[in-house]
């Protein structure tokens, strides 16, 4: 079969389409077929090898995945062949930029059935870290303010979605690019952070900060101000720990994304329901896939991109 491998940590360059050997599901997993793999930012981290995810070299990059059930393994239940799925895959295993790959049958569930299953591929790890960012990390209720910082990129735009349909006022940053978008997503107020300073913007205290952007630690501290008391600042940013201000109760969490089947499901049934956009800006052959990763690493990549292996 083929796949995309990196065999030594390093930029775009070490990336080869080549043929591998297709695996077998052992106990507990699953060999999908693979329709979809969606392409994120970490996925050049691990490549580069700066992000503290171990992986065994040749390594397959892609853990966010959509495609059909082609064999189960043994203790297999609640699957059958042809079945189509998405899975957030472990990141420290090989991933599913290639024609088939092995899954944790406890991290699939049915794919949402009102989008292209290849298009499905975006949905997993972006749409939980919005979801865990917002509700598991910051209890963001009915009627609390949040401030999404970075809200253009792909976890923001299901952020702001989350929230809004929560009840949340939503206060959203955005360059002129994504600003129709973000609003499109429910955001209350849109924030063009190339031009205003969100200090001066943001005129109320919020209740929840989530930060999606690569902000430097002073530029981040220097937002504490308009958490309210007894609030929380959330972040991605997993190089460098979220600021809190202990004397008034401000709490600062790091977010680290985990698999979870019944949150996906969840978020399935949304989208199904027409209460969660799912939005691609391109779909590529998996050879294209290096290429992608160049765009990334040049920082010209926009929008969420998705990798098709019978493309």
């Amino acid at each position: 079969m083929k796949a995309v491998r990196f065999h030594e940590h390093g930029g775009p360059e070490v990336l080869r389409y080549e043929d591998i050997e297709q695996p077998a599901a052992g106990p507990g997993q699953v060999l999908l077929r693979v329709a979809g793999v969606a392409f994120n930012a970490a996925d050049g981290g691990i490549r580069e090898g700066r992000l503290p995810i171990p992986v065994a070299l040749p390594h397959t990059p892609g853990y966010d995945v959509s495609g059909t059930v082609a064999a189960l393994g043994d203790g297999v239940d609640g699957l059958a062949a042809g079945e189509a799925v998405i899975g957030f895959l472990p990141m420290t295993d090989d991933g599913a930029a290639a024609e088939y790959v092995l899954a944790p049958a406890e991290a699939l569930v049915a794919a949402p059935a009102s989008i292209p299953l290849e298009d499905a591929a975006d949905l997993p790890s972006v749409a939980l870290t919005a979801w865990q960012a917002l509700f598991d990390d910051a209890g963001l209720g009915e009627g609390q303010r949040v401030l999404i910082v970075g809200a253009g990129g792909p976890v923001g735009g299901y952020a702001v979605q989350l929230a809004a349909r929560a009840g949340a006022h939503v206060i959203a940053t955005a360059s002129p690019r994504s600003r129709d978008s973000v609003a499109a997503s429910g955001a209350d107020e849109v924030v063009d952070h190339t031009t205003t300073s969100l200090l001066e913007a943001v005129t109320e205290p919020v209740d929840v900060l989530l930060n999606l952007a690569p902000l430097d630690p002073d530029e981040f501290a220097g937002l504490l101000p308009l958490v309210a008391d007894g609030g929380v600042v959330v972040s991605t940013t997993a190089w460098m720990p979220a600021p809190s201000d202990e004397e008034r109760g401000v709490r600062g969490i790091v977010v680290f994304v985990r698999s979870d089947a019944a949150q996906l499901a969840e978020l399935v049934s949304r989208v199904d329901r027409g209460e969660l956009r799912v939005e691609i800006a391109r779909r590529v052959p998996l050879s294209e896939l290096p290429a992608i990763h160049a765009e990334s690493a040049a920082g010209t990549l926009r929008g969420k991109v998705v990798a098709l292996p019978g493309a």
